[in-house]
């Protein structure tokens, strides 16, 4: 090769390193009550951060799946074909537990411990998580009626793949789907159009257009539907308990900004065969479970997402050297490189917080349920609106090549959108905060209290949990203030965790920056901040 193709200043692939070796990760898995499974989640990291696990990524965002609607005899199929990468991927994750595992493990911190893989092993690749995740939050829902949890719950639990349209309980295991959002309601599911019949066999048959069904490869489908009594939760399967396929056609897969690897689908109901789940008629109050868990996924894949910018960004910098030095030594690139761990780390300590939460909320503590009730919607709204700008910054840390494919910085910050959107966007998780403190006080309460934990630590965090009650005790143009009153809680609690957790370096710098005034850019961090600390607990394990 000629000597001017020679590569000198370039940092090499970042290969074989350990994506579980994580301290922010690993102390709140210990904290939480998950630190039984700290080898676990260092053997999944290692896998997670290998170059195979990247090239599985690669390939099955490079080959998305494709919509096969009819066989070669003209009969119709309505198949979803995936790039085998896609298999090897979901079905990692299912064999590690990360889809509904917990549910039937008894062990203090198993949903602690499943976060905390999801958290590792969405770093490879985002989109194969949103079956894992919905097949998570399908079992509380599921719950509202013990005879089908009875007949699925362990088949969701399971930790077998097993791809295919066949009966569901012919099968190993079983992943679920959700399909609620239609045309005419989006985020408003009580404006749902699609009927639900009841027949004399105690089915109901189900009629209507779905805008959005996530993983229509799934066996079951939690569905919303217009019953005779109102609003209803159903369980719907693919295929009938005789090997017959259920009347659900797929229209379409959706073109999507990001989230390609993944398929979601306009699908048609026709007389399609579901199971009432939960009470008729009160299909919202049914699905209310299954939200906080798929909106805690929410926050965990985004921190997850914060976290593989960050990485790549040091090991980026690490390498790369400018004007006569690595990048990792030049002051103003060491600040925009530590205000980013300080995002990663406050979403990683808020999502292992909530994942202890909804622990010890399965577990019946009362507090628990009602702390995970205000800030998961709070992180919800917060962590995944950060990872855009978090996504955008830590690409820009390689300058033109993070713009290349190549890099999978472009692939990252196209995800980066998602989870903000999924599972009510924005303005709906900042009015459900609002709601939440309106009408079940014993959330804010529970909040407050878990602030509290850090009085005295800290004056600018006390300072901010003061506002925040005044904030909160106006009610003048709430709905109008809801953003800031909302993105203020989340920064308020995040600072709080940090402050009894972290590194004083990463607590105060925290502080200081997110509470105290700081830039509105990151890399604004204040002089004096320890950014050789930061930097040196954030730098990934090889």
């Amino acid at each position: 090769m000629p000597a001017t193709h020679e590569v000198l200043n370039q940092p090499p692939p970042l290969e074989d390193f350990a994506a579980g070796d994580d301290p922010a990760l690993l102390d709140g898995l210990e904290r939480e009550g998950g630190g039984w499974a700290a080898d676990d989640v260092r053997t999944l990291g290692r896998l997670a951060g290998s170059a195979q696990a990247r090239s599985w990524a690669e390939q099955a965002n490079a080959n998305p799946p494709v919509l096969r609607t009819h066989d070669r005899y003209g009969n119709r199929v309505d198949e979803v074909d995936f790039h085998p990468a896609w298999h090897v991927l979901l079905d990692t994750a299912v064999s590690n537990g990360v889809h509904a595992a917990p549910w039937a493990d008894a062990r203090p911190g198993a949903h602690v411990a499943r976060a905390a893989k999801f958290f590792v092993w969405s770093q490879t690749e985002a989109g194969h998580g949103c079956p894992v995740s919905m097949t998570y939050a399908a079992v509380p829902a599921l719950r509202h009626s013990p005879g089908l949890a009875a007949r699925f719950e362990p088949l969701l639990t399971a930790a077998a793949y097993d791809f295919g349209p066949r009966p569901p309980e012919s099968k190993r295991g079983l992943l679920a789907g959700m399909s609620m959002t239609e045309k005419q309601g989006g985020s408003d599911v009580r404006a749902n159009t699609t009927r639900a019949v009841p027949t004399d066999a105690g089915e109901y048959l189900l009629t209507g257009h779905k805008w959005f069904t996530s993983a229509p490869m799934g066996d079951v489908f939690l569905t919303l539907a217009q019953a005779p009594e109102g609003l209803t939760c159903f369980l719907v399967p693919r295929v009938l308990d005789d090997g017959g396929r259920n009347a659900l056609t797929i229209q379409r897969l959706k073109d999507k900004l990001g989230n390609r690897s993944n398929a979601s689908a306009e699908l048609e109901y026709d007389r399609a065969v579901g199971w009432v789940v939960g009470e008729p008629g009160r299909g919202v109050h049914t699905i209310i479970d299954m939200v906080g868990a798929t909106r805690l996924d929410c926050v965990t894949g985004s921190a997850a997402g914060a976290r593989a910018g960050l990485v790549q960004a040091l090991h980026h910098a690490r390498h790369r050297s400018a004007f006569g030095h690595p990048l990792i030594e030049q002051p103003l690139m060491r600040n925009v490189l530590a205000d980013l761990a300080l995002e990663s780390e406050a979403a990683t300590a808020l999502a292992l917080r909530l994942a202890g939460a909804a622990d010890r909320a399965a577990r019946g503590d009362g507090a628990e349920a009602a702390f995970r009730r205000i800030a998961v919607a709070a992180g919800k709204f917060w962590v995944t609106k950060r990872l855009p700008a978090h996504a955008a910054e830590a690409l820009e840390c390689l300058g033109g090549n993070g713009f290349i494919e190549e890099s999978g910085m472009p692939r990252l910050f196209r995800e980066s959108p998602l989870n903000s959107i999924w599972e009510g966007s924005g303005n709906v998780a900042a009015l459900d905060v609002l709601r939440a403190v309106a009408k079940e006080p014993e959330c804010a309460e529970a909040l407050f209290a878990e602030i509290a934990l850090a009085e005295g630590a800290d004056p600018r965090v006390d300072a901010a949990a003061a506002r925040l009650r005044a904030e909160l005790a106006d009610p003048e143009d709430a709905e109008f203030r809801a953003r800031s009153l909302v993105a203020l809680m989340a920064l308020t609690l995040q600072a709080s965790l940090l402050v009894r957790f972290a590194p004083e370096a990463v607590a105060d710098a925290f502080a200081a920056s997110r509470l105290g005034g700081g830039g509105p850019v990151f890399g604004s961090l204040p002089r004096g901040t320890g950014t050789a600390a930061i930097l040196e607990r954030a730098m990934p394990r090889t």
